[in-house]
């Protein structure tokens, strides 16, 4: 029996891969022996060249994606010196665009498997499992492009998709995504027109049957897995389809398993907003792909979206109180300049989402934008993930300043451990983009930048930074120690907070479970979870308010601790 070994490198340990565990699925009974290795990119490429060396393989096969290309190329070309007689496919959305001259330039590797490989790859062991079986056989199997023993790169007919319900359930045993997040596809294909995405190229968009997704859904759900990421590129494209999910999910609630879904807010009907407000929070977590507000760029890139209603709808869902709700931007697309994109920025944060992730354009093969790179006068990285350096539009010196922009939201507004003080600070700034890109220069001005920091003392550079501004200390002294309170109950106390003897009377009578309690004095009223940013400054209380932190009952959307505001009077008396 020919052992071949099916191989991914993650970006992180948490995430798992999909591609190959429904390739082995797949592959059946085919006699050939699969075996999957998953690997990081935070492993060490000797590492993970001893473990393939030492396992033996008759057949070494890799998934391919932005983030491990470079890792993989290293790899198999050190693998292939010390086995030089063993084959070496590669499969994956990295290599199947321009793939005769990716083949030209990498001679170790034997062939490429196009677009989607389930069959593909069953077909592929089959052949290997045959002893003796002639190298024009590979030829009959589609969606290959295969060097040939004399050096010919030849291309197979092309696979024709695959009915989405006949690819095998991969999930059968979870002991080995104990701690991974469980990725699950309940269609493919994208309907849109995205220039910059390669879910883009292809329009053939294909369903699950629902009778099917409702049975494996409920295997996760009967094991309580923590999470499971639907990788649907547009989940909510079909009404009927998203809303028979969703509804089955409200239904069988576990009370633990969340799902996370990339969905088109704009296309939200009423009757979805009004399934998911009924929702347990933390059920559902949405992504939401807003890439920019200019109405040029969004025709220039071929997509379809209703900005006005997207905005209405990422309100109403905020209201509800039970959904986090990531939204994405992408700096560096078509037509779009810096004025543009700082517009874009400050536009989508006025919505307040639990995080607003900035991305910059990547420059994928196959994609429209790659053909028209150069109209654009887009200059990219030439290895993966190709990043875009500049535009026809946008400066590298000004790309630098938005880079500075994301390292300082990353930092303060999407790790969610600042969101008091980040609500207040909105009255401060008039423009969100301008406030964070001052803090990052900053950063570098004082010398903070590139160097790892506690949370404790990005709130004292943060209170650094505001101070120098002019802003009033105590009240974003006080705003910091709730927000550094409200996450976990500090083993390092903040030098600007009071002493705790001068309460412990009260901390005594209120704190009932030890540490998992903790109160605290504060002069002014913040702002509540599910608010946005405040307009005016929180006026000065005359008597302090005590707020008394829960730790044993955390929000499952943001994790922090529950909070009670205790009302006392000068004598300490409540």
């Amino acid at each position: 029996m020919k052992k071949i070994l099916l191989t991914a490198i993650n970006a992180k340990y948490i995430h798992s891969n999909l591609a190959i565990h429904s390739l082995k699925a797949s592959a059946g009974e085919c006699g050939a022996s699969v075996e999957l290795l998953e690997y990081t990119i935070n492993q060490q490429k000797d590492e993970i060249l001893r473990d393939l060396f030492l396992r033996g393989a008759d057949v070494l096969c890799f998934s391919c994606y932005l983030w491990n290309l470079e890792y993989i190329e290293a790899i198999a070309t050190e693998y292939h010196k010390l086995c030089p007689e063993v084959p070496i496919w590669l499969g994956g959305p990295e290599v199947s665009y321009e793939t005769r001259a990716f083949l030209e330039s990498h001679a170790y590797v034997k062939g490429v498997m196009i677009g989607e490989g389930e069959d593909t790859f069953r077909e592929l062991c089959a052949y290997y499992q045959e002893e003796g079986e002639k190298e024009s056989s590979l030829l009959k199997i589609g969606g290959l492009a295969i060097r040939m023993e004399e050096g010919e790169i030849r291309f197979t007919q092309p696979r024709p998709p695959k009915p989405l319900s006949e690819v095998p359930f991969c999930y059968d045993d979870l002991q080995e995504y104990e701690h991974r997040i469980i990725y699950y596809e309940s269609s493919r294909g994208c309907p849109f027109s995205c220039s910059y995405c390669l879910s883009s190229v292809d329009k053939r968009l294909r369903f699950r049957d629902l009778e099917l997704v409702k049975k494996e859904l409920q295997f996760f759900l009967d094991r309580k897995v923590p999470q499971v990421k639907f990788v649907d590129r547009t989940f909510n494209c079909d009404h009927h389809h998203a809303m028979t999910i969703w509804r089955f999910l409200t239904e069988k609630d576990n009370g633990t398993t969340n799902f996370h879904f990339e969905i088109s807010a704009d296309l939200l009907r009423e009757e979805e907003l009004d399934l998911i407000s009924r929702m347990r929070p933390g059920l559902i977590q949405l992504e939401i792909g807003v890439q920019t507000t200019n109405p040029e760029t969004l025709r220039e890139i071929r997509r379809t979206m209703d900005l006005e209603k997207l905005k209405e709808n990422v309100l109403r869902i905020r209201s509800f109180g039970n959904v986090h709700q990531h939204l994405d931007l992408i700096a560096g697309l078509p037509l779009e300049d810096y004025e543009s994109f700082r517009r874009s920025f400050d536009e989508i944060y006025a919505l307040w989402p639990d995080q607003l992730q900035l991305g910059f354009l990547k420059v994928l093969k196959g994609s429209y934008v790659y053909e028209r790179a150069k109209e654009y006068g887009i200059v990219y990285h030439e290895t993966p993930p190709y990043e875009v350096l500049c535009t026809k539009w946008l400066s590298y010196e000004e790309l630098l300043k938005i880079k500075a922009v994301e390292e300082m939201l990353e930092v303060y507004y999407n790790s969610g451990q600042y969101a008091v003080t980040m609500k207040i600070v909105n009255a401060l700034a008039d423009s969100a983009f301008d406030f964070f890109l001052e803090l990052g220069q900053f950063y570098e001005r004082k010398g903070y930048g590139g160097m790892q920091h506690s949370r404790l003392r990005r709130c004292e550079i943060l209170l650094e930074f505001l101070k120098e501004k002019g802003a009033p200390g105590e009240l974003f002294e006080e705003a910091l120690t709730f927000d550094l309170y409200a996450r976990e109950n500090c083993k390092t106390r903040p030098s600007w907070a009071p002493d705790t003897s001068e309460y412990k009377e009260l901390t005594r009578r209120y704190c009932e479970k030890g540490k998992l309690e903790h109160l605290e004095p504060f002069h002014y009223v913040f702002p509540r979870k599910r608010e946005g940013g405040v307009k005016t400054l929180p006026e000065r209380l005359e008597e302090p308010a005590y707020v008394l932190f829960h730790y044993g009952n955390a929000d499952p959307l943001d994790h922090q601790a529950k909070t009670e505001w205790i009302c006392t009077s000068s004598s300490g008396n409540a």
